[in-house]
């Protein structure tokens, strides 16, 4: 944030897939914060950024090789309450006198610590010799603890689990408070935040909306904004939110690529352009993008196509809009966090089939992003504090190439239409047997098999179509929903029976572990 109107929580990141859920965790209890690579914090970044405390997150590394991630010593000299995470605990170790060596017993999964000694961090969590289970992953292990240090918890493989100078402030644990499978870690990051950092908790989606209009008026003045609509929550919100503060000097492009879920074109059109009477282009560019994706079989392919398309109708209909200057975009903060990543590696690769492209710098817009500061479900509660409707701010993921990825191999307008109503059908019962809102993401896909059947007194020869339905409490760890077979049965049936092309009905049982962070 530009102003210095919120405590302000510091994390800083060394590398480790769930650092994200630190930020989660802490805003979740009403606490701004941000995420700076270690490379990129010192004491000039501390002195403008002001943190009213800092968290070290966890990392890949070994802090016994040599140019291990380290951070700047200008973070123990603040005078401001400082908790290491896993490889954060080891560096702060390294780094203030104590001992940390590879080679010792592993933990990784679940695990218990037991609490050997009264400390704020863990009110609430039970008396001394309490076990509180955990999750853990590392390799290397603290043997000796810096001066000043003394061990607050144990486990059977870290004997400094969690590690606490009182008087400095300064803590560590060898788990990882942030993630589900540590049950109450979210109120031992709570204990940190508020009891002993002292923060009060004023990050709300109230007072975010209120100072994000003025900001928006600030930036635009008298310009127009044009925003690219997708028909997602993120692009929605933003733009329900930028209508809120310069009215009618906001025009939405919406492009139809034909690849949404079924009759979500019309529910777009009628949102923004009878309920809330936002200015809105409407494309319909099915054909123009079906057409293009004809033969081509390869994803990263069918992505680019999409994006490369995507960009050349929108900047078209943006042309015609006269004196626009702005680019409104639904950027989150995972998205800032990524391209700033500590750590390298596969992920851009990996998270490719779920984006269709930024815009072009041909363009010369200037770009409005009123969401960069929040994570998904803070969109979500500002969806609702605009007063979008629930069942549209609450709807599950949708991925920006829409269908396309969901049919793997060739697009066809076909096979398009057998996935939109079969799509259609599951979400249908889902929501008739009352569990929408108990899955966190569910969608059908249309595989590129066939198989024989019977139906009737005829053989049939047609796809296989696969449902999937996974629970998940961030989007960063998964697993499949059981579901009561009834409901799995009358979708499956209804399915077969009305869906022409469609013989056969799977469903997949695949979850997603710990640590893994891509997901649709």
């Amino acid at each position: 944030m530009s102003d210095q109107a919120h405590e302000r929580l510091l994390i800083v990141d060394f590398g480790s897939q769930v650092t994200q859920l630190i930020a989660r965790r802490v805003r979740e209890s009403g606490v701004y914060c941000e995420i700076h690579p270690y490379d990129k914090v010192n004491a000039a970044s501390l002195n403008a950024f002001a943190p009213r405390a800092v968290i070290l997150s966890g990392g890949p590394a070994s802090v016994t090789e040599d140019e291990s991630p380290r951070v700047d010593q200008a973070v123990f000299e603040l005078g401001v309450p400082v908790l290491g995470i896993c490889y954060g605990e080891q560096a702060m170790c390294a780094q203030t006198g104590g001992r940390v060596e590879a080679g010792h017993h592993r933990e990784f999964g679940r695990a218990e610590i037991e609490i050997v000694r009264d400390s704020p961090l863990f009110a609430g969590l039970g008396e001394i010799g309490a076990c509180e289970p955990v999750w853990m992953s590392h390799g290397d292990r603290v043997t000796a603890i810096p001066e000043g240090f003394q061990a607050i918890a144990i486990s059977k493989g870290a004997p400094f689990a969690a590690i606490a100078d009182e008087n400095r402030r300064l803590y560590g644990v060898q788990f990882h408070p942030e993630v589900a499978h540590t049950p109450r870690g979210a109120l031992i990051l709570r204990n940190f935040t508020h009891r002993i950092a002292g923060l009060s908790g004023d990050w709300t989606m109230a007072r975010f909306r209120e100072e994000e209009v003025a900001r928006i008026r600030a930036q635009v003045g008298q310009g127009r904004v044009i925003c690219g609509l997708s028909g997602g929550v993120d692009s929605s919100v933003a733009a329900v939110l930028i209508h809120e503060a310069i009215g009618e000097q906001l025009t939405c492009v919406f492009v139809d690529t034909g690849l949404l879920r079924q009759n979500e074109a019309e529910q777009v059109v009628t949102l923004f352009r009878d309920h809330y009477n936002i200015p809105l282009i409407h494309v319909d560019a099915a054909d123009l993008f079906l057409g293009q994706l004809s033969g081509i079989s390869d994803p990263e392919t069918k992505r680019k196509t999409i994006g490369r398309l995507f960009i050349e109708v929108f900047d078209k209909e943006a042309a015609k809009i006269e004196g626009a200057a702005f680019l409104a975009q639904g950027t989150l903060y995972p998205d800032v966090v990524e391209s700033v990543s500590a750590r390298g590696g596969p992920s851009a690769v990996i998270k490719s089939h779920h984006n269709v492209g930024g815009l072009p710098d041909f363009m010369k817009l200037k770009l409005v992003e009123p969401l960069r500061e929040l994570f998904k479900d803070e969109v979500r509660a500002l969806g609702v504090e605009l007063g979008l409707p629930p069942a549209f701010v609450g709807r599950h993921p949708f991925p920006g190439p829409g269908l396309a990825i969901r049919i793997p191999g060739e697009i066809t307008p076909e096979k398009v239409a057998v996935l939109q109503q079969a799509d259609a059908i599951y979400l249908d019962e889902i929501r008739k047997a009352g569990l929408y809102d108990a899955i966190w993401q569910a969608f059908a896909v249309l595989l590129p098999v066939k198989t024989v059947g019977v139906m009737g007194d005829a053989r049939t020869y047609e796809s296989v179509l696969a449902l999937r339905a996974v629970t998940s409490t961030d989007g960063m760890t998964a697993d499949f929903f059981e579901f009561p077979w009834p409901v799995l049965a009358k979708t499956a049936t209804r399915i077969i029976n009305e869906v022409r092309g469609v013989n056969r009905v799977v469903y997949d049982v695949t979850s997603k572990p710990p640590g893994t962070i891509e997901w649709e």
